[in-house]
């Protein structure tokens, strides 16, 4: 097996175990391991992979796939797949077993309260992770900033907000 395929398995695989929250908790550790560890991805190819992930329908988990594809083609795709699906799914079946026959238990109820806060901790690593791999300016920084605002204290929909900012950057571009 060549050297990349298993990297890929052994990057993928144990984040699988700790995608808590969706697979965005992990983009945070899989952009550290692709690119500084591994070298595989510069910051701009996974910022670039991130992009298309997120824009695809699918999971987010979607941007293994990605990232294996560059890295090995088709075979880095599907071992990519494989590493990063297979592990959790194994693992959450069998604790949907356990936890449909102890509905009542201490022990998952504090695992509940536990496990909710460190997911929202590694979506916003994750997060993090992008807009540094991305170079974010304070234009990007203030339109992220403004647009999460009026997400939030409005009732503006998506449509509306990527045209508006889009519009804006195309004039900022003009202008510039």
């Amino acid at each position: 097996m060549d050297n990349r395929l298993l990297g890929l398995l052994i990057v993928f695989a144990p984040l699988s175990l700790l995608s808590f929250g969706g697979g965005q908790a992990i983009v945070a550790d899989m952009q550290y391991q692709m690119v500084d560890v591994h070298g595989y991805l510069s910051n701009q190819q996974f910022s670039d992979l991130f992009a298309v992930s997120r824009a695809a329908p699918g999971p987010s988990t979607l941007i293994a796939a990605l990232i294996g594809y560059q890295v090995y083609g088709i075979w880095g795709a599907l071992f990519s797949c494989v590493a990063v699906f297979l592990p959790s799914s194994l693992l959450v079946y069998g604790i949907a077993s356990w936890w449909q026959r102890h509905r009542v238990s201490p022990l998952k109820i504090a695992v509940e309260r536990g496990l909710a806060p460190v997911a929202v901790g590694l979506i916003f690593a994750g997060a993090l992770a992008v807009i540094r791999a991305a170079h974010v300016g304070p234009l990007e920084a203030a339109t992220l900033a403004l647009c999460c605002a009026l997400f939030y204290f409005t009732k503006i929909g998506s449509y509306t907000v990527v045209l508006s900012v889009a519009l804006a950057f195309f004039a900022i571009h003009l202008v510039m």
